[in-house]
């Protein structure tokens, strides 16, 4: 701070440091030259920058000792603070809300050099605070950045949900609702996921339903072209539907072993790919959250396609998660274990030529009972769900056997191989 303060040097040091193109792009986070956005006159608006340090700074706080009181600011101050920035710590800023009661705080994952390589989070927030100076109403966006303003957890907050037309899609909707989400919800069942929607209203929550195919790369494009458009780029988007099959793997036609990839694997790389993009895009950061199984690490041999489609949702979700950590992007792997829900009913069981449909419905029923004997209901697997996301979790396994199988796999995985060989489906 002295340093800027000391005239002549202080300028002269920032004309030569920002007049070399290396420095520059150093200075800016290693971010690719192409990637860098600033005006030509950089190293002489920096230089006439550091006039605002003697002329404030030590003025200000000179004042403030002789009246020994705390000037307060009634005009609406927006802060952007970078999490990131070596020079200035983000805690620097936590106390402005004292001298300054019409606040609005925005960090974001950025170096000190924001403005540079992040310009379209802030025209963003330039437009929405003068917007809602002139009188507009404010953006979510702007409401979530409100400093002090009393809110749900979630309140402020738009979430996507797939496959939310019954089972874990339902409740976790549900869940994000009450917590004060408003929630965009899809379903390949129109008229399922109107009756989430239905339910979320009567309870005082806002729900937008939409009919989607997940696997339609193409559909689920268009989807998330039309929820931005309407309601803005989703903060949370939870991929979570998914279909079921049973049955040994050469028993199982080629197009259904192809139709389980499609739905579960297709699904979440479709909704990662056309949500991520824009959540990138916009620069202010968000989760996604992939539902997998404890399928994922725990093999059956009767299983084959349901098991290869949510091991390859966990590996896809570690992948992606590395590489959306720059863009402050989180995303959380669930995999729910022995769940009360209606998969059993909807999963196609494949059987050997000449086993007759009766021998199947009977299996089914079976399984039926045994999943709703468990108790442990899809409302548990929501609740997780939100809690996840409120801490950041990278992996969350739902229910005992599924934490219990999760850890044999990483210490006794020859168990888990030779558990595969039972006939448990």
């Amino acid at each position: 701070m002295a340093l800027f303060s000391v005239p002549v040097v202080a300028p002269l040091i920032l004309r030569v440091a920002l007049s070399l193109a290396a420095v520059r792009r150093n200075m800016v986070d290693n971010i690719p030259a192409d990637q860098i956005h600033h005006s030509d006159n950089l190293p002489s608006d920096a230089a006439r920058s550091v006039k605002t340090y003697p002329a404030n700074y030590f003025r200000a706080f000179s004042r403030q000792r002789r009246s020994r009181g705390i000037t307060v600011i009634g005009v609406p101050v927006q802060l952007i603070v970078n999490t990131q920035d070596p020079y200035v710590r983000p805690y620097g800023y936590d106390e402005t809300a004292r001298w300054v009661p019409r606040l609005w705080r925005r960090d974001i994952k950025a170096g000190h050099f924001s403005p540079m390589s992040h310009p379209q989070v802030m025209a963003a927030a330039v437009h929405d605070i003068a917007d809602f100076v002139e009188g507009n109403p404010p953006s979510r966006a702007l409401l979530r950045a409100q400093v002090g303003r009393p809110r749900k957890h979630f309140g402020d907050i738009l979430v996507a949900v797939t496959g939310a037309g019954s089972g874990i899609g339902r409740e976790t909707a549900l869940a994000f609702a009450r917590e004060g989400a408003e929630v965009v919800i899809s379903d390949i069942d129109e008229a399922t996921v109107k009756d989430t929607a239905a339910e979320i209203a009567a309870r005082g929550g806002v729900a937008h339903p939409y009919v989607l195919d997940v696997s339609d790369a193409e559909a689920v494009e268009a989807f998330a072209e039309q929820v931005s458009t309407r309601h803005g780029v989703p903060d949370i988007v939870v991929n979570n539907a998914g279909i079921g099959q049973a049955g040994r793997f050469l028993d199982t036609p080629a197009e259904q072993f192809d139709r389980v990839l499609a739905v579960n694997l297709g699904g979440v790389v479709n909704g990662c790919r056309s949500f991520g993009r824009r959540l990138v895009e916009r620069g202010t950061g968000g989760h996604i959250v992939n539902v997998s199984s404890m399928a994922a690490y725990a093999p059956l041999q009767s299983l084959s396609a349901y098991c290869t489609s949510k091991a390859a949702t966990y590996m896809f979700s570690d992948c992606l998660r590395a590489e959306l950590d720059a863009a402050g992007v989180g995303l959380t792997t669930v995999c729910p274990g022995v769940i009360d829900t209606n998969i059993i009913a909807a999963t196609r069981f494949d059987t050997p030529f000449g086993k007759g449909e009766e021998q199947v419905e009977g299996r089914r029923s079976q399984l039926d009972k045994m999943f709703a004997l468990r108790h442990y209901g899809p409302d548990k697997v929501a609740h997780a769900i939100v809690s996840a996301v409120k801490k950041n979790k990278p992996i969350r396994p739902v229910a005992p056997e599924a934490y219990a199988l999760y850890g044999i796999s990483r210490v006794l995985p020859q168990a888990l191989r030779s558990t595969a060989r039972m006939r448990v489906i």
